[in-house]
């Protein structure tokens, strides 16, 4: 991942979206910035050249929201829109953000993915909003997911009744499970490109210095991961 910095925020970059410039993004590392707070989310989206943001109630489920429409009757973890100059804000300690884009139809999406959510399969879901609402196809769709936590540090001792069967190939030792490989298991089975998907690679639980973690340290602040789409932008330097 790439680091950036401006004005004393610090963010990471996927490289997988460098090559479009159209797409600001930034996942913001912790350095007095709990993006818990309302004043910090400002600030940071503030670094990107965004003045609005939106994010979503995160409840560990599985629906997305399209950000055009009417407020929606059920909670959500996922906001995909066209519109542009908005940030989409999702706040994680330990849980993944997912960005996604689409080149072709210039769409975005932001989803919220605990391993919940890997159970409810919302990256599926997410890729299925985005063909029924843009016409989107999965192999346009990139998609980056956030530092998180690893597989080392995902610790799960009631996975027998937590995670599906399916799972089991994906514990690396008793009772740790590697998400980071089941997202994208999950991502090229909804038909995403392999060369598609970047993963971050990064734990929170482990790189403490740089993130939250709720693993970690049980009451925590959070990181936050944004996207947004722009007629035009210059990338920091």
């Amino acid at each position: 991942m790439i680091h950036r910095e401006k004005a004393g925020v610090e963010w990471l970059e996927f490289s997988l979206l460098q090559p479009y410039p159209e797409v600001v993004h930034g996942v913001f590392l912790r350095h007095g910035l709990d993006m818990g707070d309302k004043a910090n989310r400002k600030r940071a989206c503030g670094a990107l050249g965004l003045s609005s943001y939106v994010f979503c109630e995160q409840v560990h489920g599985s629906e997305v929201f399209r950000m055009e429409d009417d407020p929606p009757m059920t909670p959500y973890d996922g906001l995909v829109t066209e519109r542009k100059e908005v940030g989409l804000l999702i706040k994680h300690a330990d849980c993944q953000a997912a960005i996604f884009y689409d080149p072709v139809k210039q769409v975005i999406g932001n989803v919220h993915c605990g391993w919940r959510g890997n159970v409810q399969n919302i990256y599926q879901k997410t890729v299925e909003r985005f063909s029924c609402l843009f016409d989107s196809s999965p192999e346009d769709l990139l998609v980056c997911i956030s530092p998180s936590l690893g597989p080392l540090s995902a610790e799960f001792v009631n996975h027998e009744r937590e995670l599906p069967k399916a799972f089991a190939p994906f514990q690396v030792k008793p009772n740790y499970f590697d998400f980071w490989a089941i997202s994208r298991m999950q991502l090229e089975a909804a038909g995403v490109l392999p060369d598609h998907i970047e993963v971050a690679g990064l734990c929170t639980f482990a790189e403490e210095a740089k993130f939250f973690s709720h693993r970690r340290d049980k009451k925590t602040g959070r990181n936050a991961t944004v996207i947004s789409l722009m007629p035009s932008i210059k990338k920091s330097s």
